[in-house]
């Protein structure tokens, strides 16, 4: 089929368009008028072939330059050829680029390969204490596992499964569909290659039971709420004898009493007395292992925050430790003995001056 249409123009670019635009173009247009997506429609079909043909030449080096070389006009060098679907060409091929458009139903996966099982997640609750520290906390999980009596292979103990009569071991099935061939898992085997003439009793054919497995999970020190610990192979069975998927154990991580967490660090409200707030002192505050103490400066102001470097949880991955955040809070008396209130209004006296003065000027 010899082209009959300037390829940039089918393809909608520039004449100087680079390889990506050209290929950008071209997957745009594939979806647009595959047959796929447009079945029994001749026009869309007409129009992907013009397509392919003008992709054909602008995919190949060789081709785009004696096209270009040739004022517009291409001939010599060949048109379309649908074998170039199975590779060539300067982006790999058409099957590449269809397979990223179709989901690679032109070809290139292993349809016999055994499917792996469905990865699982589960729930584990730890201790604010285990969660800073680590812990192995036990975890039962319902999932579908090997059969015990037919050890995944689905047939019944003593025979084997057989090559399936519909795709003969293949494992797919080829439907024409114009100028294409496209490749489904076969219908009666579901893509293995064999078929099960006995079942298994146990799981009937399926190669899977339901059961409960007993795991310890390994939570590592830091994690927080939400945090997930992935262990591999420990999700659900394959069909017959497919490998597992993984297992996501999810940490809820309980309250503690003291901190609070804040990212990679802990917070903690300290309350403070207002002679201490005023003149300062030294004061003992909690870590993670133990207590420290930390100075408070006069005149400090409620809300301030100290902090203490490298006392707070450890970081996922090794990767340090955080901090430990003081909110230091002026712990006022919601009452007062009359020796207080007599020692109150003595301060009074002596702190002169009205704070909100600037606030009432009228000149502010």
């Amino acid at each position: 089929m010899a082209a009959t249409k300037d390829p940039y123009t089918t393809l909608g670019v520039a004449k100087g368009a680079s390889d990506e635009e050209i290929k950008k173009a071209y997957r745009k247009l594939a979806r647009k008028y595959h047959p796929d997506t447009n079945a029994g429609d001749t026009n869309a079909e007409e129009r992907f072939k013009e397509v392919q043909e003008a992709y054909s030449i602008l995919s190949d080096p060789e081709k785009r330059k004696a096209f270009d070389s040739g004022g517009g006009i291409f001939g010599g060098t060949g048109g379309f050829d649908p074998s170039s679907f199975r590779g060539g060409g300067n982006f790999g091929g058409f099957g590449d680029i269809l397979g990223d458009i179709f989901g690679n139903r032109t070809g290139g996966a292993n349809p016999q390969r055994p499917q792996p099982g469905r990865d699982l997640e589960t729930e584990v609750h730890v201790s604010f204490d285990q969660a800073m520290e680590g812990a192995q906390v036990p975890v039962s999980v319902p999932l579908s596992a090997p059969c015990p009596t037919c050890h995944g292979t689905g047939a019944r103990p003593g025979t084997t499964p057989s090559i399936c009569s519909l795709c003969q071991g293949r494992g797919v099935e080829a439907e024409s569909q114009g100028l294409f061939s496209i490749s489904q898992p076969c219908r009666q085997c579901g893509g293995t290659g064999t078929e099960i003439k006995e079942p298994c009793p146990t799981c009937e054919g399926s190669g899977r039971t339901r059961q409960v497995k007993r795991y310890r999970v390994n939570i590592p020190a830091g994690v927080r709420d939400g945090s997930r610990v992935r262990l591999a192979g420990k999700g659900e069975a394959g069909p017959r004898g497919g490998p597992a998927g993984d297992l996501y154990a999810v940490t809820r991580v309980g309250d503690s009493p003291i901190f609070s967490r804040k990212g990679d660090h802990l917070e903690v409200e300290v309350p403070i007395t207002v002679p201490e707030a005023i003149r300062g002192a030294t004061i003992e505050v909690p870590t993670l292992s133990a207590s420290k103490r930390i100075r408070v400066a006069p005149g400090t102001a409620s809300g301030t925050i100290q902090r203490l470097r490298g006392e707070g949880p450890p970081k996922l991955g090794g990767r340090g430790r955080g901090d430990v955040h003081y909110r230091l809070v002026i712990d006022v008396p919601s009452s007062l003995s009359d020796e207080q209130r007599e020692a109150v209004d003595d301060l009074a006296e002596v702190m002169n001056g009205n704070p909100r003065e600037r606030l009432l000027s009228p000149d502010r």
